[in-house]
């Protein structure tokens, strides 16, 4: 690929636009950069075929994964990758912000709706905004910053807490290295907590460790284990790392000499972390999994010093505070007619009168009249006005707010996309399944929807000619059929402070 193309002003006003998808936008800054050298762009079905079947790009070059864009075919069809004037495809943030401009050189389908496109690219603007940005520095600039000799790379992807942190020091110690410290500032910065509580999270560890330079790369995480720990590798190697410490095997082979560290546990005789085979087993206590961390955190116990450095322990507690202030999204779904608006409200009436929680109620009816007005009940708008009340709950639950949602909701896809949402920004989800049957719904049928389904007068009802795939990771299932709504409502509180949602409570009235 070649970058050397230049375009003339009016051709990028007039170039369409698009906004990949967040891992595809961690890739292009990454190709901007040169921390994939050397990619100059986004693979070409040529590229693909090497990378498949030898792990090289059609240039002969070593290269670990594809490296791919996929776009709408209708505007992969606009594009013609023979005319200079109409292969240009602009490339902007998640706020329509140009970021880069796009040669198309290889358009070609990849699914029903879909196309791929690959093609060189080149930075447009001033290179980005956001928390940090003075941290997320080209290969090139860190290069510079480092001493001569060898340098230990670690990619803090997790809080560092005591263990890690002594084995870095161990292996710094061992070779000899200045230490590189790669945070990667994907989506999800790691361990569930967003990207710029991760950077703080590693720099209120910083002088636990030896002397570092620190590093925001936008890495995403990939679903291939083998392949994102290869091509994390290969980052690292630009970035002038040359040894990685690892916990995976798998990192070989990428120029890089890697070290993979034994495991470590606290010795109480003394209060030192050695390796673990060294203490006698009465002496020897393991490092906490992250299960335990994150367990230790909802139910708002402090991390033990021993294990976690107090500086990274308050990061932790301000980033994801016990659960009873943090935001939540209560998703009830269910058919039309089983219940699920009249328990919303009702459990949003008894959250008010506690007077814990700011709580706000997103109604199907009222979100169809007010979020999602136009859209039909085709399967696409169906799953547009899951995603719209989705975004809505989950901005609310980010600011510690609790929302509760109320749709049919009747696709599985559409309804994992609400919890990745709210996951996505700190937030805790709980999906709701309120499971009436089908013929007590019709039973009740307050709308007159069923009767009129069933009379033809109705297409695409839910459960009658439009299907309604029932949650299988519903953390909770409520069927009103013999329930009262204040036996429902106290079913779903029980259940918040159960797993620490909400304290528990007594009526007093």
């Amino acid at each position: 690929m070649s970058n050397g193309w230049v375009l003339p002003d009016e051709l990028l006003r007039d170039a369409p636009a698009y906004t990949p998808r967040p891992g595809e936008l961690a890739d292009l800054e990454l190709l901007l950069t040169g921390a994939y050298t050397p990619l100059t762009g986004f693979m070409t079905r040529a590229d693909l075929v090497s990378v498949s079947r030898r792990s090289r790009l059609a240039d002969g070059s070593p290269w670990p994964v594809p490296v791919t864009l996929q776009v709408p075919a209708a505007l992969a069809q606009g594009l013609d990758v023979r005319d200079p004037a109409r292969r240009t495809l602009v490339l902007t943030d998640g706020e329509g912000a140009p970021v880069a401009a796009l040669e198309v050189t290889d358009a070609w389908p990849v699914r029903d709706g879909v196309a791929g496109v690959g093609g060189p690219v080149r930075r447009l603007g001033d290179g980005g905004h956001g928390p940090f940005q003075r941290l997320r520095r080209t290969p090139e600039e860190v290069r510079a910053l480092l001493p001569p000799g060898r340098v230990l790379g670690v990619i803090a992807d997790r809080p560092l807490h005591r263990p890690q942190l002594a084995q870095i020091a161990h292996a710094a110690r061992t070779l000899g290295a200045h230490l590189l410290v790669l945070i990667p500032v994907g989506e999800d910065g790691g361990g569930g907590l967003p990207p710029e509580a991760l950077v703080r999270s590693v720099f209120a560890a910083r002088d636990r460790m030896p002397p570092a330079t620190l590093v925001a790369v936008p890495l995403s995480r990939r679903r291939e284990e083998i392949s994102d720990a290869l091509l994390r590798a290969r980052v690292s190697a630009a970035y002038g790392v040359t040894h990685l410490l690892s916990t995976g095997e798998m990192l070989s082979g990428a120029g890089l000499r890697v070290l993979v560290p034994r495991e470590l546990a606290y010795d109480n005789r003394d209060g030192q972390w050695r390796w673990r085979e060294d203490i006698p087993p009465r002496n020897r206590r393991l490092a906490l999994s992250q299960a335990e961390i994150d367990d230790l955190l909802d139910r708002g116990f402090p991390l033990p010093e021993w294990h976690t450095p107090p500086a990274v322990a308050k990061e932790l507690v301000r980033a994801r505070p016990p659960r009873r202030y943090r935001g939540l999204v209560i998703f009830l779904t269910g058919l039309s007619g089983s219940g699920k608006s009249t328990v919303a409200r009702g459990l949003a009436d008894a959250l008010r009168e506690q007077g814990e929680r700011t709580v706000t109620l997103l109604d199907g009816d009222v979100v169809r009249r007010e979020l999602s007005a136009g859209l039909g009940f085709s399967k696409a708008d169906r799953d547009a006005n899951v995603r719209r009340i989705g975004w809505v709950a989950a901005e609310i639950a980010r600011h510690r707010g609790v929302s509760i949602c109320c749709p049919i909701a009747p696709y599985a896809q559409a309804r994992a996309t609400a919890r990745e949402m709210a996951l996505t920004a700190g937030a805790g989800f709980l999906l709701i399944h309120v499971a009436t049957p089908l013929e007590v719904c019709e039973q009740r049928d307050r709308k007159g929807l069923y009767a009129r389904a069933r009379a033809g007068l109705l297409s695409g009802m839910t459960g009658i000619d439009d299907p309604y795939e029932e949650p299988a990771d519903a953390d909770l299932v409520v069927d009103t059929t013999d329930l009262s709504v204040d036996e429902a409502v106290q079913s779903v509180l029980h259940h918040l402070a159960e797993t620490g949602w909400v304290e528990p409570r007594h009526p007093t009235v």
